[in-house]
């Protein structure tokens, strides 16, 4: 059974342990403190969940996931970490992070800047145009749901949402495409990192994050962006 290290457990990371546990994956959890303060959450997650610090969390891992924002002073597990798909489904927002000037001016994106803290690794772009809480405004009863949950759907299913995947390492992408598939989303590649802008918030694509977008209409919106560059 394939494992998911989740290192943050905010309300991105505990809700994606609580999705892939319900598609047949294992995990283990970390957050910034210790393990014994997820006791909780492990309780409501199940027998196929446990905690633990960081680095073992990363060293468990089959497929890693970051879920916390960039920052320059970020300590990684990078040797825990070595050779392993690693996801990141950070967005750079400036109010909550302050400005990167290399980011503003366009020399690179805030997924090329974790793939430098993670070199050894496969840095993935996922998750990132999915909401882990309940949409804004509720219609009705299901939109309490999580995105991530509330959108899914079977293969084959016509109202099938897409989510993009942006790499610089093909087999990661395949990695994330069979996760998705997997939690009911079609995978668009929008690879490599360099063009993870695409899918950044403010674009066109973006605008249909909250009840999603089909497969056909997220390509569409991922052409039509045009990079806005500061400095």
């Amino acid at each position: 059974m394939t494992t998911l290290g989740i290192l943050g457990a905010g309300q991105a990371g505990s809700t994606l342990a609580r999705v892939v546990i319900g598609a047949g994956y294992d995990v283990v959890i970390a957050n910034s403190r210790r393990p014994e303060t997820l006791t909780s959450l492990v309780g409501e997650l199940g027998p196929h969940a446990r905690a633990a610090w960081a680095q073992d969390a990363a060293a468990a891992a089959d497929i890693a996931v970051v879920a916390f924002p960039y920052a320059p002073d970020d300590v990684l597990p990078v040797a825990e970490l070595a050779g392993k798909v690693v996801i990141d489904n950070n967005n750079y927002m400036v109010w909550r992070d302050g400005n990167f000037p290399e980011v503003d001016s366009g020399r690179t994106t805030i997924h090329e800047l974790r793939q430098q803290q993670l070199p050894t690794s496969k840095v993935v772009k996922a998750f990132t145009h999915i909401q882990f809480h309940e949409r804004y405004e509720i219609r009705v009863p299901s939109d309490m749901l999580p995105a991530v949950v509330r959108l899914a759907r079977p293969a084959g299913a016509p109202d099938r949402k897409a989510l993009v995947v942006s790499s610089d390492h093909p087999d990661a992408v395949d990695v994330v495409t069979r996760l998705y598939d997997d939690l009911g989303f079609d995978a668009v590649d929008n690879s490599p990192l360099s063009e993870s802008w695409r899918s950044a918030p403010g674009t066109p694509m973006w605008r249909h994050a909250i009840d999603g977008q089909s497969r056909e209409d997220l390509v569409r919106n991922l052409r039509r962006a045009r990079r806005v560059t500061v400095g």
